[in-house]
């Protein structure tokens, strides 16, 4: 977080789009262009992480014999739980569809993350099958710290601990001269790894109605880090 620069507006850009639910990014696409290598040229994406959170598809099976499809919002599941009952076990959120994941260019990398309130603080564990260190992986982050904390604020809970598993984290690597040499992110990983650490900074968001948030609402306080390095994202 500290020791290359984070784009803190693309983060927040791209959860809120997350939250919006959206399945496509014409919206994201007037302040972001990070998934832009995914969608088609529609601005459409089969795999939209905040479309699966808000608009999950649960099928069951009618009187008739014929599949019934409804929509689950699992943001609003999982608010509505902390709400009822503060130790539920079952505060999960998935953006996995199986059938997606067999046809999608891009399926969810961090795919599923469970809640749990201990002691009024509401903690977080992230589960990513892949990784990328040096770009998505301080996305990730920050990301999901932010939503833990709206989260926790919707709730009028304090903000606990974040957890993150990561199944294949991975560094980019080529060798020099190669085609993919532009996409070699060890150079600059070990420059980063030079650099010392400086203070964490602080969020403040505004209290707010989850769906009623938006990029003006989050304040990033005290901000110290390093100069960017450059990475490019492999496709």
């Amino acid at each position: 977080m500290t020791t290359k620069r984070v784009n803190f507006e693309s983060v927040i850009r791209e959860l809120l789009w997350y939250l919006s639910g959206e399945n496509h990014i014409r919206n994201l696409r007037r302040h972001t262009k990070i998934w832009d290598a995914w969608a088609d040229a529609d601005g459409n994406l089969e795999t939209a992480y905040g479309h699966y959170w808000r608009h999950f598809p649960s099928a069951t099976k009618g009187e008739n014999g014929q599949w019934q499809v409804r929509e689950v919002d699992q943001i609003r599941y999982v608010i509505d739980a902390i709400k009822r009952d503060p130790n539920s076990r079952r505060l999960v959120v998935t953006a996995w569809e199986p059938g997606n994941a067999t046809t999608s260019k891009l399926p969810p990398c961090h795919y599923t993350y469970a809640f749990h309130v201990i002691n009024g603080k509401l903690n977080c564990h992230l589960t990513q099958r892949s990784g990328d260190i040096a770009l998505g992986i301080p996305f990730n982050l920050a990301a999901y710290a932010a939503l833990t904390q709206i989260i926790a604020q919707e709730c009028g809970l304090s903000v606990g601990k974040f957890a993150h598993t990561i199944v294949d984290a991975h560094i980019y690597c080529a060798k020099p001269g190669s085609e993919t040499a532009d996409y070699d992110h060890v150079e600059g990983l070990k420059k980063q790894l030079t650099r010392e650490p400086l203070p964490l900074s602080r969020l403040v968001i505004a209290k707010k109605p989850i769906d009623e948030l938006k990029f003006e609402d989050f304040q990033l306080v005290g901000y110290q880090c390093h100069e960017a390095i450059k990475f490019k994202v492999a496709v």
